[in-house]
């Protein structure tokens, strides 16, 4: 019977899976030499992917492996190739991010279980519930969300749940933050993230504070709180960390989910690797100032004194694997010892045809002791079954070598893969036409920010869902135009803006915005015509295909896709970009500017961050949580010829009036000339 919840441990390399194996971890999640989000560890070959799923199996372990990075059309066939070995070699369980990916993988191999990684950002009921109905296996759970939160998820939808307990927390929802792409061309999403957020920004320009980086997440004390509200899996973080690290972890998770965890094993954790110390506050659901640190001196010299300790953790095998043995001794019968594993391989070691004993017979206590000695191996003996003529002799050494015979064997079995059955997919797609000149949409925070006589310039506009309902008397000429926007982050919100969608409903509104995998199920639930988001983070043609199954009827496409891959998407959905504005660039549940300026002050009206160069991050409330947006404004209106083939603009306003706004829209219909200082994005670089 295995232990619940799982114990997940990384293994970026071959040393790190080995302190895994060693130290009790349940299972792995590792990446290929592509498409990980941890790109830069050591990661696997196809060779020795395919022998770490059988060191894992030996040890009756599950291996996971990660493709959890969004992927561009040219890569497709890369990645169809790699999810194929995944199956021939019989990897338990594939990570993706991308909903391309996820369809793709249905496809290739439709027995393959899918795992939704965190960089879906799924963190309510309907969220995890659309993941259920579209064939996902198990979701991992962003690492913001509280325990009540998780319970609610839980009890929402029987889709398996994997929660972070152990590890480096970033300041952005995992999957929603753009800033390192932007900052350098390293995307996070892409596997690359240069961590930028770990320098230096403040709420004053010229400090040194590093108002975005968290200190560790570390929640392995409330592991069985975790098991009593249903989780499925505890996730340790780390695949660029030392094998030392993998094996502190796992052994702190064991000894917390077999209610043997001390204060020493705590500090050593804390020993190995941590930056200013842990935080348990998302759990809590109290986030705020004390989650913020750094890695200090004292963190990185706390290490040395533990090291050689923590390897003592992963020097021996462990016994973990229950088999149940047989011996027969009786005359004028070869000695045998037959063995079966909890999965039923069967195997079995024959020894010398028996006589009786003419000096000392084997009596069934000193056969029983020889065959009990198993340590070396990942086997433990669940039964022994006897049948001992004790007139006979056997020697200690036959019975040995009966024992090693059988426990070989065993593993060479246990080692096999089993593949699962593959198909190939169909990489063709019909082409957009390049000629299309794209519509014009307007996205606006505030009502006061739309010029009402600009509405006819405009195909659709995006407003807040309680914007809406506070203006409607004056928005009900344009009710049709109208697109309501819930807000990205909706931790623990979803009743309340599901009572929102209904009011909109009975007052004729029916289109949506979709920026996050749940609204698509409340969307549903309220009959509304959806329309995707950037953060939904669609870059390839079956994404596009994924989104047009789930009934989406058109979306943005991810700012990090670069426009001569934009325009040659297929055509299934129409498909568009956000053209202007300044980009959101992380999505937080903890607010960077709070413990600078209390709600009250700030009054949802934002303010300001500074990088370390003195660039200026606009930082705005959205829903539960914040937006920090880019220093320069997005435009590309002087460059209308090249964005055709796309079917629309969407026009982002964050700090601009409506005098400012209108006149934005009309250079986006006729032209304009690059104000002083702009970006284009990675509409031209691309990302790496």
């Amino acid at each position: 019977m295995k232990s619940i919840p799982e114990i997940l441990a990384p293994a970026g390399g071959s040393e790190a899976l080995t302190a895994a194996m060693l130290s009790g971890a349940d299972a792995v999640y590792v990446g290929a030499k592509s498409f990980s989000a941890r790109g830069a560890a050591e990661n696997f070959t196809g060779e020795a992917l395919a022998d770490a799923v059988s060191q894992c199996h030996i040890r009756g372990m599950k291996l996971y492996l990660a493709v959890n990075t969004v992927v561009l059309d040219n890569e497709l066939q890369e990645v169809t190739e790699l999810i194929a070995h995944a199956a021939k070699i019989g990897v338990d369980a594939l990570i993706v991010q991308d909903l391309g990916i996820a369809r793709l993988a249905k496809e290739i191999c439709p027995a393959m279980p899918l795992h939704a990684s965190t960089q879906m950002s799924v963190h309510t009921p309907t969220g995890a519930r659309f993941l259920y109905e579209n064939g996902f296996t198990r979701v991992v759970l962003a690492r913001e969300l509280s325990l009540a939160q998780i319970q609610e998820i839980i009890a929402a939808c029987p889709i398996e749940t994997e929660v972070f307990v152990h590890g480096a927390l970033c300041m952005s929802v995992s999957g929603q933050c753009y800033l390192s792409a932007m900052a350098g061309r390293r995307s996070g999403n892409r596997g690359l993230c240069a961590q930028p957020c770990r320098l230096p920004f403040s709420h004053k320009k010229g400090d040194t504070a590093c108002g975005l980086s968290l200190k560790d997440l570390s929640i392995v004390k409330e592991i069985n709180t975790l098991k009593d509200a249903g989780v499925t899996s505890v996730k340790i973080e780390g695949r660029m960390k030392r094998p030392e690290y993998v094996a502190a972890a796992v052994n702190a998770c064991r000894c917390a989910r077999e209610k043997t965890l001390t204060p020493d094993i705590l500090d050593t954790l804390q020993a190995v690797f941590s930056r200013s110390g842990f935080t348990d506050a998302y759990l809590k659901g109290k986030p705020g100032e004390e989650m913020f640190g750094v890695r200090g001196k004292e963190d990185v010299t706390s290490a040395a004194p533990v090291l050689k300790e923590l390897q003592r953790l992963y020097m021996k095998e462990p016994a973990r694997v229950p088999i149940k043995l047989a011996y027969t001794q009786q005359a004028g019968r070869s000695v045998c010892l037959e063995c079966v594993d909890e999965d039923n391989n069967r195997v079995a070691a024959y020894g010398d045809m028996l006589e009786p004993a003419i000096n000392k017979p084997t009596d069934a206590e000193r056969a029983k002791a020889s065959i009990l000695k198993l340590g070396g191996t990942p086997y433990y003996a669940e039964t022994v079954k006897l049948d001992v003529d004790e007139t006979l002799a056997v020697s200690v050494s036959q019975i040995n070598a009966l024992r090693r015979e059988c426990t070989e064997k065993l593993t060479l079995l246990r080692a096999e893969p089993i593949p699962k059955q593959t198909f190939t997919p169909n990489l063709t797609f019909e082409r957009r036409n390049q000629a299309t000149r794209p519509t014009l949409r307007g996205r606006f925070r505030r009502f006061e920010q739309l010029f009402i006589g600009d509405c006819e310039k405009l195909e659709y506009i995006y407003l807040p869902a309680d914007e809406i309902l506070k203006h409607m008397d004056s928005l009900a000429p344009i009710k049709d135009k109208l697109i309501a926007e819930l807000p990205r982050a909706m931790f623990g919100l979803e009743a309340a803006l599901a009572e929102q969608l209904s009011r909109l409903k009975e007052l004729g509104i029916h289109r949506l915005s979709v920026l996050n995998l749940g609204t698509i199920a409340l969307g549903r639930q309220y009959d509304m015509s959806l329309h995707g988001g950037f953060p939904l983070n669609a870059a390839n043609s079956i994404a596009l295909a994924a989104l047009a199954a789930a009934g989406v009827a058109d979306t943005e496409l991810s700012f990090e896709t670069d426009l001569t891959r934009a325009r040659a998407l297929s055509g299934i959905l129409k498909s568009g970009i956000v053209a202007y504005g300044r980009l959101p660039l992380m999505l937080t549940r903890n607010c960077p500017l709070k413990h600078h300026t209390d709600c009250a002050a700030c009054g949802k009206k934002g303010g300001y961050m500074f990088d370390r160069l003195g660039n200026r991050f606009w930082v705005a409330c959205s829903g539960a949580g914040s937006e920090v947006f880019n220093c320069h404004t997005l435009y590309l209106a002087d460059r209308l010829e090249e964005l055709h083939g796309l079917d629309f603009l969407t026009l982002m306003f964050t700090t601009e009036d409506s005098a400012e706004a209108s006149a934005v829209i009309d250079e986006y219909r006729f032209g304009g000339t690059v104000p002083a200082e702009f970006t284009r994005g990675l509409y031209y670089r691309g990302v790496l």
